[in-house]
């Protein structure tokens, strides 16, 4: 039996209140794009990746070796990583090194754990 969902007696819509949610929501376009970086912090390897590269900037190498994966596995978090704009990398002769972004992705993680740690 499903449990019910608190909900008001009577439908009274309050129009100042949504005057002002309309006024400010962001575009369509902005909230898309908002969920699909939320999505990237789905996957618990880019996770681990970040923490890594809170720490120093490495190569494909050493962050395989550090989270017990192969290159192609790495390469492919990474990929999408640097899609999302939440990572960078730079080329010294053969090898591929790669960093944070920016100091939001350590914020946006900062946040999250803080979250977390709130509800335990």
């Amino acid at each position: 039996m499903e449990k019910d969902l608190e909900r008001c007696d009577t439908v009274e819509v309050h129009e100042e209140l949504l005057k002002i949610v309309n006024d400010t929501m962001p575009e369509e376009t902005e909230l898309y794009d908002l969920a699909e970086l939320f999505k990237v912090f789905g996957d618990s390897t880019r996770i681990r990746i970040l923490f890594v590269l809170f720490e120093a900037e490495v190569c494909v190498c050493d962050l395989a070796q550090a989270l017990h994966m192969t290159q192609s596995a790495i390469s492919h978090q990474l990929r999408i990583l640097k899609q999302n704009k939440l990572v960078k990398s730079r080329r010294v002769g053969k090898s591929v090194f790669y960093s944070l972004a920016d100091h939001h992705v350590r914020t946006i993680i900062a946040q999250g754990r803080e979250h977390i740690e709130e509800g335990s």
